[in-house]
């Protein structure tokens, strides 16, 4: 039973083949508020089948899920729509959670899949805004939005710097306690987890790129890209600043 639990569980922690169902349905959510929604929600179902297991997940799972990091990371360097990226990444993080003790009853793990979300929903939202701005959030079609809209560029790239784990945001201390709890045992998971995020910032360097850096595309004769307003962008730097001092929280899983 126990087995079929955590079975069930890696639908929502995605492992691969099942991580299938997550990218598939956050693609059919087209609406941002939705996908956004998704992702805070969607480790925390797992989370909380994992917790009705009898016992550790075992080591087979643990290994399929540091493979399963890895791919959707190298699967991400390839991506150019910011929504399909956006899935891919959440993928990846999620996976880790199986290593954050899952089944534990403290709740730390629902914390850390918090923290690696809350970013992830933010760049949802953003990437509805861009949508609806031009038809579509793909990079190399949208370039130099930070000539043409620098407050939306703005949260965006620290939006996705904090999504792949830059420090002071949650995920960099989920994934720091897990390199720390590993590497004295077993430094090949430690490769594995610095490979995992050297991927990741990887990836969030080449979205910036193809989105915010550059020269901006010509826009048609009377007509022009309104910016996020003022209020909104205080609203999301507010919120990035929420996560960062949330963070530190995550700290006290530090050995």
């Amino acid at each position: 039973m126990s087995l079929a639990t955590f079975l069930l569980a890696a639908v929502f922690l995605p492992l691969f083949p099942l991580s299938a169902a997550f990218t598939a349905l956050y693609q059919r959510a087209g609406h941002s508020v939705g996908r956004a929604i998704l992702l805070l929600a969607w480790p925390q179902l797992g989370l909380a089948l994992a917790a009705t297991a009898d016992g550790p997940p075992p080591g087979w799972l643990l290994a399929l899920a540091l493979g399963t990091a890895a791919l959707y990371a190298f699967r991400a360097l390839a991506l150019r729509e910011l929504g399909q990226w956006t899935a891919f990444l959440a993928a990846s993080l999620w996976a880790l959670l199986w290593l954050t003790e899952p089944g534990a009853a403290t709740g730390t793990a629902h914390l850390h899949a918090l923290g690696m979300s809350a970013p992830l929903a933010l760049v949802a939202l953003l990437t509805g805004g861009l949508e609806r701005r031009f038809g579509a959030a793909y990079a190399g079609l949208t370039t130099g939005l930070a000539q043409t809209l620098p407050r939306l560029s703005g949260v965006l790239v620290a939006a996705v710097l904090a999504s792949v784990a830059l420090p002071l945001f949650p995920a960099f201390f989920t994934l720091l306690a897990l390199l720390v709890a590993s590497t004295p045992g077993m430094p090949a998971v430690s490769l594995v987890l610095l490979a995992v995020w050297l991927l990741w910032t990887w990836a969030g360097a080449r979205m910036i790129q193809g989105l915010v850096v550059g020269a901006a595309a010509p826009e048609a004769p009377g007509y022009r890209v309104a910016d996020l307003g003022a209020a909104s962008a205080w609203a999301y730097a507010a919120a990035l600043l929420a996560l960062a001092a949330g963070g530190l929280l995550l700290t006290g899983d530090l050995p």
